[in-house]
Protein backbone atom coordinates (compact mmCIF):
# COMPACT_ATOMS: atom_id res chain seq x y z
CA UNK A 1 0.00 0.00 0.00
CA UNK A 2 2.86 2.38 0.84
CA UNK A 3 4.46 1.66 -2.54
CA UNK A 4 1.20 2.38 -4.38
CA UNK A 5 0.75 5.61 -2.41
CA UNK A 6 4.26 6.86 -3.22
CA UNK A 7 3.78 6.03 -6.91
CA UNK A 8 0.44 7.86 -7.01
CA UNK A 9 1.86 10.88 -5.17
CA UNK A 10 4.93 11.00 -7.38
CA UNK A 11 2.89 10.57 -10.53
CA UNK A 12 0.43 13.25 -9.40
CA UNK A 13 3.21 15.79 -8.94
CA UNK A 14 4.87 14.83 -12.20
CA UNK A 15 1.54 15.06 -13.99
CA UNK A 16 0.87 18.46 -12.43
CA UNK A 17 4.30 19.64 -13.51
CA UNK A 18 3.90 18.19 -16.98
CA UNK A 19 0.49 19.79 -17.41
CA UNK A 20 1.95 23.11 -16.31
CA UNK A 21 4.86 22.67 -18.72
CA UNK A 22 2.64 21.65 -21.60
CA UNK A 23 0.28 24.56 -21.07
CA UNK A 24 3.23 26.96 -21.00
CA UNK A 25 4.90 25.25 -23.96
CA UNK A 26 1.66 25.51 -25.86
CA UNK A 27 1.18 29.21 -25.06
CA UNK A 28 4.81 30.09 -25.73
CA UNK A 29 4.75 27.92 -28.86
CA UNK A 30 1.70 29.74 -30.21
CA UNK A 31 3.27 33.13 -29.51
CA UNK A 32 6.58 32.18 -31.11
CA UNK A 33 4.86 30.52 -34.09
CA UNK A 34 3.05 33.78 -34.80
CA UNK A 35 6.23 35.86 -34.47
CA UNK A 36 8.64 33.53 -36.28
CA UNK A 37 8.27 31.51 -39.49
CA UNK A 38 8.34 27.70 -40.00
CA UNK A 39 11.88 27.90 -41.43
CA UNK A 40 13.20 29.25 -38.09
CA UNK A 41 11.88 26.18 -36.30
CA UNK A 42 13.17 23.92 -39.06
CA UNK A 43 16.70 25.33 -38.69
CA UNK A 44 16.63 24.76 -34.93
CA UNK A 45 15.30 21.21 -35.30
CA UNK A 46 18.17 20.41 -37.69
CA UNK A 47 20.70 21.42 -35.02
CA UNK A 48 18.79 19.63 -32.27
CA UNK A 49 18.86 16.35 -34.16
CA UNK A 50 22.62 16.19 -33.66
CA UNK A 51 22.98 17.89 -30.27
CA UNK A 52 20.11 15.78 -28.94
CA UNK A 53 21.78 12.53 -29.99
CA UNK A 54 25.06 13.64 -28.44
CA UNK A 55 23.15 14.49 -25.26
CA UNK A 56 22.63 10.81 -24.56
CA UNK A 57 26.37 10.23 -24.87
CA UNK A 58 26.93 13.11 -22.48
CA UNK A 59 24.92 11.45 -19.76
CA UNK A 60 26.25 8.00 -20.48
CA UNK A 61 23.09 6.60 -18.89
CA UNK A 62 24.75 6.96 -15.50
CA UNK A 63 22.03 9.23 -14.17
CA UNK A 64 19.56 6.39 -14.68
CA UNK A 65 22.09 4.03 -13.10
CA UNK A 66 22.04 6.15 -9.94
CA UNK A 67 18.25 5.91 -9.87
CA UNK A 68 18.10 2.18 -10.61
CA UNK A 69 20.87 1.05 -8.20
CA UNK A 70 19.78 -0.47 -4.89
CA UNK A 71 22.34 1.48 -2.80
CA UNK A 72 24.42 4.59 -3.53
CA UNK A 73 26.52 7.04 -1.52
CA UNK A 74 27.59 10.66 -2.08
CA UNK A 75 30.83 9.45 -3.66
CA UNK A 76 28.82 7.73 -6.40
CA UNK A 77 27.35 11.10 -7.40
CA UNK A 78 30.77 12.76 -7.50
CA UNK A 79 32.19 10.00 -9.67
CA UNK A 80 29.30 10.35 -12.12
CA UNK A 81 29.68 14.16 -12.18
CA UNK A 82 33.40 13.87 -12.96
CA UNK A 83 32.85 11.43 -15.80
CA UNK A 84 29.95 13.38 -17.27
CA UNK A 85 31.83 16.68 -17.19
CA UNK A 86 34.82 15.14 -18.98
CA UNK A 87 32.55 13.66 -21.66
CA UNK A 88 30.63 16.93 -22.11
CA UNK A 89 33.79 19.01 -22.54
CA UNK A 90 34.92 16.57 -25.23
CA UNK A 91 31.54 16.70 -26.99
CA UNK A 92 31.48 20.49 -26.99
CA UNK A 93 34.99 20.59 -28.44
CA UNK A 94 33.94 18.28 -31.27
CA UNK A 95 30.88 20.40 -32.14
CA UNK A 96 32.95 23.58 -32.03
CA UNK A 97 35.48 22.14 -34.48
CA UNK A 98 33.03 20.58 -36.95
CA UNK A 99 30.52 23.46 -37.06
CA UNK A 100 31.94 25.06 -40.27
CA UNK A 101 31.68 21.72 -42.08
CA UNK A 102 28.17 21.28 -40.70
CA UNK A 103 27.17 24.65 -42.18
CA UNK A 104 28.67 23.71 -45.54
CA UNK A 105 26.81 20.39 -45.58
CA UNK A 106 23.44 22.11 -45.07
CA UNK A 107 24.47 25.04 -47.28
CA UNK A 108 23.61 27.65 -44.65
CA UNK A 109 26.35 29.71 -42.91
CA UNK A 110 24.15 30.42 -39.87
CA UNK A 111 24.73 26.85 -38.68
CA UNK A 112 28.38 27.58 -37.79
CA UNK A 113 27.66 29.90 -34.88
CA UNK A 114 24.28 28.34 -34.15
CA UNK A 115 25.80 24.91 -33.50
CA UNK A 116 28.59 26.34 -31.34
CA UNK A 117 26.22 28.33 -29.16
CA UNK A 118 23.60 25.56 -28.92
CA UNK A 119 26.29 23.11 -27.80
CA UNK A 120 27.05 25.27 -24.74
CA UNK A 121 24.26 23.40 -22.98
CA UNK A 122 26.61 20.40 -22.77
CA UNK A 123 28.73 22.32 -20.28
CA UNK A 124 25.63 22.83 -18.10
CA UNK A 125 24.27 19.26 -18.22
CA UNK A 126 26.59 17.58 -15.66
CA UNK A 127 25.60 20.12 -12.99
CA UNK A 128 21.92 19.43 -13.68
CA UNK A 129 21.91 15.67 -14.33
CA UNK A 130 23.52 14.44 -11.12
CA UNK A 131 21.38 16.58 -8.83
CA UNK A 132 18.22 15.58 -10.74
CA UNK A 133 19.13 11.91 -10.30
CA UNK A 134 19.33 12.43 -6.53
CA UNK A 135 15.86 13.98 -6.45
CA UNK A 136 14.36 11.24 -8.66
CA UNK A 137 15.96 8.50 -6.57
CA UNK A 138 14.38 10.00 -3.45
CA UNK A 139 11.09 10.37 -5.40
CA UNK A 140 11.06 14.10 -4.65
CA UNK A 141 9.02 14.81 -7.73
CA UNK A 142 7.25 17.84 -6.25
CA UNK A 143 10.44 19.90 -6.29
CA UNK A 144 11.41 18.64 -9.74
CA UNK A 145 8.00 19.56 -11.12
CA UNK A 146 8.13 23.10 -9.73
CA UNK A 147 11.64 23.65 -11.07
CA UNK A 148 10.59 22.27 -14.45
CA UNK A 149 7.73 24.76 -14.75
CA UNK A 150 9.80 27.72 -13.56
CA UNK A 151 12.67 26.93 -15.92
CA UNK A 152 10.24 26.79 -18.83
CA UNK A 153 8.94 30.22 -17.83
CA UNK A 154 12.49 31.55 -18.02
CA UNK A 155 13.00 29.88 -21.41
CA UNK A 156 9.71 31.08 -22.88
CA UNK A 157 9.89 34.68 -21.70
CA UNK A 158 13.49 35.02 -22.87
CA UNK A 159 12.67 33.55 -26.29
CA UNK A 160 9.62 35.76 -26.84
CA UNK A 161 11.46 38.94 -25.87
CA UNK A 162 14.34 38.11 -28.21
CA UNK A 163 11.93 37.13 -31.01
CA UNK A 164 10.11 40.45 -30.69
CA UNK A 165 13.48 42.17 -30.95
CA UNK A 166 14.01 40.45 -34.30
CA UNK A 167 16.58 37.80 -33.42
CA UNK A 168 14.81 34.98 -35.29
CA UNK A 169 16.09 31.48 -34.61
CA UNK A 170 18.60 32.85 -32.08
CA UNK A 171 15.71 33.67 -29.75
CA UNK A 172 14.94 29.94 -29.48
CA UNK A 173 18.55 28.96 -28.82
CA UNK A 174 19.35 31.62 -26.23
CA UNK A 175 16.05 31.08 -24.44
CA UNK A 176 16.92 27.40 -24.04
CA UNK A 177 20.32 28.21 -22.56
CA UNK A 178 18.78 30.65 -20.07
CA UNK A 179 16.30 27.99 -18.92
CA UNK A 180 19.05 25.37 -18.53
CA UNK A 181 21.17 27.66 -16.35
CA UNK A 182 18.20 28.41 -14.12
CA UNK A 183 17.25 24.73 -13.82
CA UNK A 184 20.79 23.65 -12.95
CA UNK A 185 21.07 26.21 -10.15
CA UNK A 186 17.71 25.14 -8.68
CA UNK A 187 18.28 21.36 -8.67
CA UNK A 188 21.74 21.76 -7.12
CA UNK A 189 20.26 23.84 -4.31
CA UNK A 190 17.28 21.54 -3.72
CA UNK A 191 19.14 18.21 -3.89
CA UNK A 192 21.97 19.20 -1.57
CA UNK A 193 24.40 17.46 -3.95
CA UNK A 194 27.09 20.01 -4.72
CA UNK A 195 29.30 19.20 -7.72
CA UNK A 196 32.49 17.46 -6.68
CA UNK A 197 35.33 15.62 -8.35
CA UNK A 198 36.13 11.98 -7.61
CA UNK A 199 37.11 8.86 -9.47
CA UNK A 200 36.62 5.28 -8.43
CA UNK A 201 37.20 2.55 -10.98
CA UNK A 202 34.86 0.08 -9.24
CA UNK A 203 31.99 2.58 -9.04
CA UNK A 204 32.54 3.68 -12.62
CA UNK A 205 32.49 0.07 -13.82
CA UNK A 206 29.36 -0.83 -11.83
CA UNK A 207 27.34 2.20 -12.92
CA UNK A 208 28.88 2.32 -16.36
CA UNK A 209 27.79 -1.16 -17.45
CA UNK A 210 24.09 -0.49 -16.91
CA UNK A 211 24.54 3.14 -17.93
CA UNK A 212 26.12 2.18 -21.25
CA UNK A 213 23.17 -0.01 -22.17
CA UNK A 214 20.70 2.65 -21.05
CA UNK A 215 22.57 5.32 -23.01
CA UNK A 216 22.81 3.16 -26.14
CA UNK A 217 19.10 2.38 -25.93
CA UNK A 218 18.23 6.07 -25.53
CA UNK A 219 20.48 7.05 -28.45
CA UNK A 220 18.84 4.53 -30.78
CA UNK A 221 15.41 5.63 -29.53
CA UNK A 222 16.32 9.25 -30.22
CA UNK A 223 17.69 8.47 -33.68
CA UNK A 224 14.49 6.56 -34.41
CA UNK A 225 12.38 9.57 -33.47
CA UNK A 226 14.61 12.05 -35.30
CA UNK A 227 15.22 10.03 -38.48
CA UNK A 228 12.12 11.46 -40.22
CA UNK A 229 13.16 15.00 -39.24
CA UNK A 230 16.67 14.47 -40.60
CA UNK A 231 15.45 12.99 -43.88
CA UNK A 232 12.82 15.71 -44.36
CA UNK A 233 15.24 18.51 -43.49
CA UNK A 234 17.89 17.19 -45.84
CA UNK A 235 15.60 16.49 -48.80
CA UNK A 236 12.50 18.69 -48.51
CA UNK A 237 13.95 21.70 -46.67
CA UNK A 238 13.38 23.58 -43.39
CA UNK A 239 9.81 24.70 -44.14
CA UNK A 240 8.56 21.15 -44.69
CA UNK A 241 10.52 20.05 -41.63
CA UNK A 242 8.97 22.80 -39.51
CA UNK A 243 5.46 21.75 -40.57
CA UNK A 244 6.03 18.02 -40.00
CA UNK A 245 7.77 18.61 -36.68
CA UNK A 246 4.86 20.74 -35.48
CA UNK A 247 2.40 17.92 -36.13
CA UNK A 248 4.77 15.33 -34.68
CA UNK A 249 5.52 17.30 -31.52
CA UNK A 250 1.83 18.01 -30.89
CA UNK A 251 1.02 14.31 -31.27
CA UNK A 252 3.49 13.51 -28.49
CA UNK A 253 1.99 15.88 -25.91
CA UNK A 254 -0.73 13.58 -24.45
CA UNK A 255 1.51 10.53 -23.92
CA UNK A 256 4.47 12.61 -22.78
CA UNK A 257 2.33 14.54 -20.33
CA UNK A 258 0.48 11.54 -18.88
CA UNK A 259 2.57 8.48 -19.73
CA UNK A 260 5.84 10.30 -19.14
CA UNK A 261 4.68 11.33 -15.68
CA UNK A 262 3.85 7.74 -14.79
CA UNK A 263 7.08 6.40 -16.32
CA UNK A 264 9.46 8.13 -13.94
CA UNK A 265 7.58 7.11 -10.80
CA UNK A 266 6.87 3.57 -12.02
CA UNK A 267 10.46 3.02 -13.18
CA UNK A 268 11.76 3.86 -9.72
CA UNK A 269 9.09 1.68 -8.08
CA UNK A 270 9.75 -1.25 -10.43
CA UNK A 271 13.47 -0.94 -9.78
CA UNK A 272 12.92 -1.16 -6.02
CA UNK A 273 10.84 -4.37 -6.36
CA UNK A 274 12.63 -5.88 -9.36
CA UNK A 275 12.93 -9.26 -7.60
CA UNK A 276 9.19 -9.49 -6.88
CA UNK A 277 7.46 -10.54 -10.10
CA UNK A 278 3.95 -10.47 -8.63
CA UNK A 279 4.26 -6.87 -7.49
CA UNK A 280 6.06 -5.85 -10.69
CA UNK A 281 3.34 -7.46 -12.83
CA UNK A 282 0.61 -5.65 -10.89
CA UNK A 283 2.38 -2.29 -11.25
CA UNK A 284 2.89 -2.79 -14.98
CA UNK A 285 -0.67 -3.80 -15.83
CA UNK A 286 -2.19 -1.13 -13.59
CA UNK A 287 -0.01 1.51 -15.23
CA UNK A 288 -1.03 0.38 -18.73
CA UNK A 289 -4.69 0.48 -17.72
CA UNK A 290 -4.63 3.97 -16.22
CA UNK A 291 -2.30 5.54 -18.79
CA UNK A 292 -4.52 4.30 -21.63
CA UNK A 293 -7.74 5.47 -19.93
CA UNK A 294 -6.39 8.98 -19.38
CA UNK A 295 -4.49 9.32 -22.67
CA UNK A 296 -6.55 7.71 -25.44
CA UNK A 297 -9.44 10.22 -25.48
CA UNK A 298 -7.07 13.05 -26.41
CA UNK A 299 -5.86 11.09 -29.43
CA UNK A 300 -9.39 10.17 -30.46
CA UNK A 301 -10.29 13.87 -30.35
CA UNK A 302 -7.15 14.90 -32.26
CA UNK A 303 -8.09 12.64 -35.15
CA UNK A 304 -11.16 14.85 -35.66
CA UNK A 305 -10.04 18.33 -34.64
CA UNK A 306 -6.44 18.43 -35.90
CA UNK A 307 -7.17 20.82 -38.77
CA UNK A 308 -9.40 23.34 -36.95
CA UNK A 309 -7.03 23.15 -33.99
CA UNK A 310 -3.94 23.96 -36.08
CA UNK A 311 -5.64 26.72 -38.09
CA UNK A 312 -7.30 28.32 -35.06
CA UNK A 313 -4.30 28.27 -32.76
CA UNK A 314 -1.30 28.62 -35.08
CA UNK A 315 -2.76 30.25 -38.17
CA UNK A 316 -3.21 29.28 -41.82
CA UNK A 317 0.54 29.11 -42.51
CA UNK A 318 0.69 25.97 -40.33
CA UNK A 319 -2.36 24.25 -41.88
CA UNK A 320 -0.32 21.52 -43.59
CA UNK A 321 0.79 20.25 -40.16
CA UNK A 322 -2.75 19.00 -39.49
CA UNK A 323 -2.63 15.76 -41.51
CA UNK A 324 0.63 14.50 -39.92
CA UNK A 325 -0.92 15.29 -36.53
CA UNK A 326 -4.02 13.22 -37.33
CA UNK A 327 -2.02 10.24 -38.57
CA UNK A 328 0.59 10.29 -35.82
CA UNK A 329 -2.18 10.35 -33.21
CA UNK A 330 -2.68 6.66 -34.05
CA UNK A 331 0.96 6.02 -33.14
CA UNK A 332 0.37 7.94 -29.91
CA UNK A 333 -2.31 5.44 -28.88
CA UNK A 334 0.19 2.59 -29.31
CA UNK A 335 2.59 4.35 -26.95
CA UNK A 336 0.11 3.80 -24.12
CA UNK A 337 1.49 0.25 -24.12
CA UNK A 338 5.10 0.77 -25.19
CA UNK A 339 5.75 3.45 -22.56
CA UNK A 340 5.05 1.26 -19.48
CA UNK A 341 6.66 -1.73 -21.24
CA UNK A 342 9.87 0.26 -21.56
CA UNK A 343 9.84 0.95 -17.82
CA UNK A 344 9.68 -2.81 -17.18
CA UNK A 345 12.58 -3.55 -19.52
CA UNK A 346 14.73 -0.86 -17.90
CA UNK A 347 13.93 -1.86 -14.32
CA UNK A 348 14.48 -5.58 -15.02
CA UNK A 349 17.80 -4.92 -16.81
CA UNK A 350 16.52 -6.23 -20.15
CA UNK A 351 17.95 -3.33 -22.13
CA UNK A 352 19.83 -5.61 -24.53
CA UNK A 353 16.52 -6.95 -25.80
CA UNK A 354 15.04 -3.46 -26.07
CA UNK A 355 18.08 -2.28 -28.03
CA UNK A 356 17.48 -4.99 -30.64
CA UNK A 357 13.82 -3.95 -30.87
CA UNK A 358 14.85 -0.30 -31.25
CA UNK A 359 17.28 -1.13 -34.08
CA UNK A 360 14.65 -3.10 -36.00
CA UNK A 361 12.15 -0.28 -35.50
CA UNK A 362 14.70 2.28 -36.72
CA UNK A 363 15.09 0.32 -39.95
CA UNK A 364 11.31 0.23 -40.39
CA UNK A 365 11.11 4.00 -39.77
CA UNK A 366 13.70 4.79 -42.44
CA UNK A 367 12.08 2.45 -44.96
CA UNK A 368 8.66 3.89 -44.14
CA UNK A 369 9.83 7.44 -44.89
CA UNK A 370 11.23 6.66 -48.35
CA UNK A 371 7.95 6.62 -50.36
CA UNK A 372 6.82 9.90 -48.82
CA UNK A 373 10.14 11.62 -49.44
CA UNK A 374 10.21 10.47 -53.07
CA UNK A 375 6.66 11.79 -53.49
CA UNK A 376 7.44 14.93 -51.44
CA UNK A 377 4.38 14.15 -49.31
CA UNK A 378 4.23 14.71 -45.55
CA UNK A 379 1.06 12.61 -45.48
CA UNK A 380 2.83 9.55 -46.92
CA UNK A 381 5.75 10.04 -44.54
CA UNK A 382 3.41 10.04 -41.54
CA UNK A 383 1.57 6.95 -42.83
CA UNK A 384 4.89 5.21 -43.38
CA UNK A 385 5.73 5.56 -39.68
CA UNK A 386 2.68 3.60 -38.46
CA UNK A 387 3.98 0.05 -39.19
CA UNK A 388 7.13 0.83 -37.21
CA UNK A 389 5.07 2.13 -34.28
CA UNK A 390 2.91 -1.00 -34.30
CA UNK A 391 5.93 -3.31 -34.36
CA UNK A 392 7.68 -1.42 -31.56
CA UNK A 393 4.67 -1.44 -29.25
CA UNK A 394 3.87 -5.12 -29.87
CA UNK A 395 7.44 -6.37 -29.54
CA UNK A 396 8.14 -4.39 -26.38
CA UNK A 397 4.90 -5.58 -24.79
CA UNK A 398 5.71 -9.20 -25.72
CA UNK A 399 9.05 -9.15 -23.92
CA UNK A 400 7.74 -7.16 -20.96
CA UNK A 401 4.96 -9.71 -20.47
CA UNK A 402 7.38 -12.61 -20.82
CA UNK A 403 9.75 -11.06 -18.29
CA UNK A 404 6.92 -10.69 -15.77
CA UNK A 405 5.43 -14.12 -16.52
CA UNK A 406 2.22 -12.57 -17.87
CA UNK A 407 0.11 -13.15 -20.99
CA UNK A 408 -1.28 -10.98 -23.78
CA UNK A 409 -4.71 -11.74 -22.36
CA UNK A 410 -3.63 -9.96 -19.16
CA UNK A 411 -2.59 -6.98 -21.27
CA UNK A 412 -5.90 -7.01 -23.12
CA UNK A 413 -7.79 -6.99 -19.82
CA UNK A 414 -5.70 -4.01 -18.70
CA UNK A 415 -6.58 -2.18 -21.93
CA UNK A 416 -10.24 -3.20 -21.88
CA UNK A 417 -11.59 -0.19 -19.91
CA UNK A 418 -9.90 2.29 -22.25
CA UNK A 419 -11.07 0.41 -25.35
CA UNK A 420 -14.69 0.35 -24.15
CA UNK A 421 -14.73 4.03 -23.21
CA UNK A 422 -13.03 5.23 -26.39
CA UNK A 423 -15.08 3.10 -28.78
CA UNK A 424 -18.22 4.63 -27.30
CA UNK A 425 -16.61 8.08 -27.49
CA UNK A 426 -15.65 7.58 -31.15
CA UNK A 427 -19.19 6.54 -32.08
CA UNK A 428 -20.68 9.58 -30.33
CA UNK A 429 -18.10 11.91 -31.92
CA UNK A 430 -18.94 10.55 -35.37
CA UNK A 431 -22.61 11.37 -34.80
CA UNK A 432 -21.70 14.81 -33.45
CA UNK A 433 -19.46 15.50 -36.45
CA UNK A 434 -22.26 14.67 -38.87
CA UNK A 435 -24.64 16.88 -36.91
CA UNK A 436 -22.31 19.89 -36.71
CA UNK A 437 -21.27 19.60 -40.37
CA UNK A 438 -24.86 20.36 -41.35
CA UNK A 439 -24.88 23.61 -39.35
CA UNK A 440 -23.00 26.92 -39.43
CA UNK A 441 -20.82 25.64 -36.59
CA UNK A 442 -19.09 23.25 -39.00
CA UNK A 443 -18.05 26.17 -41.21
CA UNK A 444 -16.24 27.99 -38.40
CA UNK A 445 -13.00 26.27 -37.29
CA UNK A 446 -12.80 28.06 -33.90
CA UNK A 447 -16.45 27.38 -33.09
CA UNK A 448 -16.29 23.77 -34.28
CA UNK A 449 -13.12 23.19 -32.24
CA UNK A 450 -14.72 24.60 -29.08
CA UNK A 451 -18.06 22.80 -29.35
CA UNK A 452 -16.66 19.48 -30.57
CA UNK A 453 -13.79 19.25 -28.07
CA UNK A 454 -15.85 20.48 -25.14
CA UNK A 455 -18.65 18.02 -25.86
CA UNK A 456 -16.22 15.14 -26.39
CA UNK A 457 -14.35 15.69 -23.14
CA UNK A 458 -17.59 16.15 -21.20
CA UNK A 459 -19.04 12.92 -22.60
CA UNK A 460 -15.86 10.98 -21.84
CA UNK A 461 -15.76 12.30 -18.29
CA UNK A 462 -19.35 11.19 -17.69
CA UNK A 463 -18.65 7.76 -19.17
CA UNK A 464 -15.58 7.40 -16.97
CA UNK A 465 -17.44 8.38 -13.82
CA UNK A 466 -20.72 6.54 -14.28
CA UNK A 467 -20.31 3.67 -16.75
CA UNK A 468 -20.07 0.49 -14.64
CA UNK A 469 -16.63 -0.89 -15.58
CA UNK A 470 -15.29 -3.18 -12.86
CA UNK A 471 -11.58 -2.47 -13.47
CA UNK A 472 -12.16 1.28 -13.06
CA UNK A 473 -14.42 1.13 -10.02
CA UNK A 474 -11.82 2.29 -7.49
CA UNK A 475 -10.44 4.98 -9.82
CA UNK A 476 -13.85 6.41 -10.68
CA UNK A 477 -14.87 6.35 -7.01
CA UNK A 478 -11.73 8.29 -6.13
CA UNK A 479 -12.66 10.99 -8.64
CA UNK A 480 -16.26 11.06 -7.42
CA UNK A 481 -15.01 11.74 -3.89
CA UNK A 482 -12.68 14.46 -5.14
CA UNK A 483 -15.53 16.05 -7.09
CA UNK A 484 -17.91 15.53 -4.14
CA UNK A 485 -20.21 13.37 -6.25
CA UNK A 486 -20.34 10.60 -3.65
CA UNK A 487 -19.93 10.13 0.08
CA UNK A 488 -16.37 9.94 1.39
Amino acid sequence: MEKRSSIRTGTSWLLTGNIGRRVLEFLFGVALARILVPADFGILVTVQIFTGAAGFLAGGGMGQSLIQAKQVERRHFHVVFTLQLAICVLIYSVFFIISPRFAEWFDNPVYTDLLRVSALTFLIRPFMNVSSARLKRDMRFKGLSIISVLSLLVTGVTSIVLALLGHGVWSLVLGGIAGSLFSAACVIYLSGITPGFAFDRAIARTLGKYGFQMSLNEIIHYIRLQAPNFLIGKTLGPTALGLFNKGDSLSQIPITMIGGSAYQAVFRALSSVQGNLDQSRYLYLKTVSLVSVYTMPFYVLLMWVAEPFIVTIYGEKWALAAIPLQILSVAGILRCVSNPSGAVMAAQKKLGTEIRIQLTTLLLVVLGCVPGILAESLTLIALGLLPAALFFSTALAFYALRTLDARFFDLFRALQPALILNLILAALLLALHLLLSATTIGASPPLFLTVFSGTGLAVYSLLFLFLPIHQLESESQRWKRLLRLSAA
